[in-house]
Parts: C-alpha cells; structure tokens; sequence
C-alpha cells in the first residue's frame, strides 16, 4: 500500500440456578499417583495460541484473532484477510508442531482427572463451582447462560469432558466471582460447535474439530488436535490470568528511500521486546499527527509503509506498536524528514549504501546523508538492507508522540 502526503492533509489511498446441577467445588485426589483436579493444567507451548488446528484454519468475513494462529501437521490458512491475526501465524514449522505435542499432553492430562461430579448434559441455566465434570450422557450443551462460580478465588480450575460440546445461539459463559477464562479447560472427545453470536469463555480442547459460528465471541482458545477450525465473522481473544506480567517494547521509526520505486519514501518500524516473545502485532503509522494506516509486523518486528508524492515542508512520522496479550504497546520518537522545493528521493541511488550502524555505509564509508561520519543522532535501521537512510533532526531527540484520541498534532 502506498500512502500520499498532501499539502495541509494527509489522506490513505486504497488499497437461574438449578440445585440439581449446581456443583460442589473440586475434591482431592484420592491417591497420590492420581492428578491433583485442583491444580493447574499446563498447555504448554499451545498457551501461546488462540487457534491451533491439526489441518487448516479457515476465517470468513470480519474475523479477528488476538494471539497466535497455527496449524500442523497441515499447513494452510484461509480467509486472513480480510481476516486479522494480531499475532504470529505458524504453519507447519517446529513451533506449531511443539504446540500440536503440548496440546495432546494437556488433552490427556485433562481426561486423566479424577472426577468431582457428573453434570446433565444441559448446563444452561446452572451455576458450577470449580472442579472436574462429566456429562451423565453424551454432549454437554449450552442454552441460555452458564455461570462459572470462582468462590472468591482467581485460581478456581473448572474443566467439563464430554463426547462433544455444543452451545446455542446468543448463549453465554459467565464468569462471576473471581473466575478467570484462563482457568477453564473443555475437554471435547469430537468436535465442538458454538452456535451464532454466543459468547463463550475458556480453551476447547478439541480431538477433532472446532467450528465458531457467525458473531460468536471466544475469551480463551480454540485448539483442535486432529481437525480443522472454522471461524465465521468470529472474534477469538487468547485468554491471560490477571497478574501475568506484560513484557515491555520499543518502537523505532527509520525512513529509507525506495531503490526500487523512485520518489516514494519507505518507512519502517520496528519493535523489540525484553523477552523471548516475538513482537509481532499492529503497528499503527501517523503522518503530521493523522493516522495513515495499519500493518502487521513480522516475527522481526518489522513493519513498513510506502509514502509517495511528498510536498516540501518538514514531515514528522510515527510509528505506534498496539501491544498484544503478552506486550506492552511502545510509541517511537518523532522522525522528521525535511523535504525540499527538490522533493524527496528522486532517484535510485547509484551506488546504494547500506547501513550497518551509526555513520557506517557500504565498506566502511559514511552512509549517504553523513558525509563526515559522525555519530547520527538516531540509530539507523538496517531494512531493507540496500536502501538509503534518512536521518532525523538532533532537535527531534527524546520527542514522543502518543497515538491517542486528542493528542495528535494538527496538520500544518
């Protein structure tokens, strides 16, 4: 996509409760060789994901996921876009096969349990502690809502076995009382099915298949070890326990001219993290305030926008990294390119430099724009690796802007 800056603007081109079944809260195990149905249950590397299929994941209309996408041992997504994955996609590789293990090691965890009580299949309508259920015959069902009853206690397991698990349109999981989504495991010997608009919490441990009909609402995950997932104008938010510490980011905005379209300006944000997790998330990109754009950044953090047809006047750009379940969001300092009556990258350059750190080009000799070498006053990001960079003003240092409603600049 290619963005126009025009002069005083800056405009985008296209592109109720039965007693009955009311349960009580979690025995201890009876044994010590048997797992504790009080403690947790650890998915492992499938707590990154909020969709894991075996074959593919398929998305129709407006769906959103936020978290992690991936499919193994298939390897083909469908519907992203107009689909939106604020998160890696993973296809195949060893991190989804990871996954795919640690989903079955947890599926089996969860049906090795011993059991609290047995539940009639239709759970609409009841309130349930914590504990560890099975349905007296065949599904679980859900019509109307389900209340999950934390106690007081944001620790409180709930996890329901059955054969299958099917919730009707507009039904609703609600957690009350301390209860986390984090903390609520359906563990389906078939497939699943959540009807038209419900909105559901917890992770669907699926043997085979998942199907999130149109509207539908998922506070946790959808994991299906053997089948598909199929996501209809759905909304799937991986599911985080309160007080999980979010890992930090930095954001830095470079610009480049384009080598290999004359006139237009490239520039790219990138966003770091203190930890392991890869920065992949939305990157929002502002232009004399007005918000331009989004696009996803890749397992680097990277994230580039094209802008073209620059009038003269010094442009200040920003890039604003959204955050994700386990980042923080990160805004980058304010870049300004001056653009003269000349205007801005005109042509290839004939020798492209590449950057390779602070005053450095190609061999050693000062990138363009630096004749002197010294030190620049930002640091200079090296992607793509044979373009030319520009560099801010010392004046710029330490300037912020915050993506927020309000707080952008008016155009100039």
């Amino acid at each position: 996509m290619t963005i126009a800056v025009a002069l005083g603007c800056v405009a985008a081109t296209p592109h109720a409760a039965s007693a009955e079944n009311t349960a009580s809260t979690a025995r201890t195990a009876s044994t010590t060789n048997e797992p504790n149905p009080a403690a947790a249950l650890s998915l492992g590397a499938a707590a990154d994901f909020a969709v894991l299929a075996g074959t593919t994941v398929a998305g129709t209309g407006s769906t959103v996921v936020t978290g992690e996408v991936g499919v193994s041992p298939g390897s083909t997504t469908a519907g992203f876009p107009p689909g939106v994955v604020a998160g890696a996609v993973y296809l195949d590789d060893p991190v989804a096969e990871q996954a795919q293990d640690d989903l079955a090691t947890a599926y089996n965890s969860a049906a090795l349990r011993p059991g609290t009580a047995s539940l009639k299949p239709q759970l609409g309508g009841t309130t349930v502690a914590p504990g560890v259920y099975n349905s007296t015959s065949g599904a679980f069902y859900i019509s109307g809502e389900l209340t999950l009853d934390g106690q007081g206690d944001p620790n409180a397991r709930f996890v329901f076995r059955s054969p299958s698990l099917v919730t009707s349109p507009a039904s609703t999981v609600r957690l009350a009382n301390g209860a986390q989504a984090c903390n609520v495991i359906w563990q389906v010997g078939g497939s699943a099915t959540l009807g038209a608009g419900s909105r559901f919490a917890g992770s669907v441990l699926a043997l085979t298949s998942i199907t999130a009909a149109s509207g539908t609402t998922v506070n946790g995950r959808l994991l299906a070890r053997a089948g598909t997932v199929n996501l209809d104008s759905a909304t799937v938010t991986r599911s985080a326990c309160a007080g999980v510490p979010l890992r930090r980011t930095s954001t830095k905005l470079g610009a480049f001219c384009d080598p290999g379209s004359p006139g237009n300006l490239a520039l790219v944000a990138t966003v770091t993290s203190s930890g392991p997790v890869p920065p992949v998330g939305p990157v929002e990109f502002f232009a004399n305030g007005v918000r331009q754009d989004q696009f996803q950044s890749d397992a680097a953090g990277h994230a580039k926008l094209i802008v073209s047809n620059i009038p003269p006047r010094t442009h200040e750009f920003v890039a604003s990294f959204a955050g994700t379940n386990r980042l923080e969001p990160s805004t980058s300092p304010v870049l300004s390119v001056p653009v003269g009556p000349e205007g801005i990258c005109p042509a290839p350059p004939a020798s492209p430099a590449t950057a390779t750190g602070p005053g450095a080009g190609t061999g050693g000799k000062p990138a363009a724009g630096n004749p002197d070498g010294r030190k620049n006053t930002r640091t200079v990001i090296t992607f793509p690796p044979n373009d030319r960079p520009f560099k801010a003003r010392k004046r710029d240092r330490g300037r912020h802007h915050h993506a927020r409603p309000g707080n952008h600049r008016r155009p100039r």
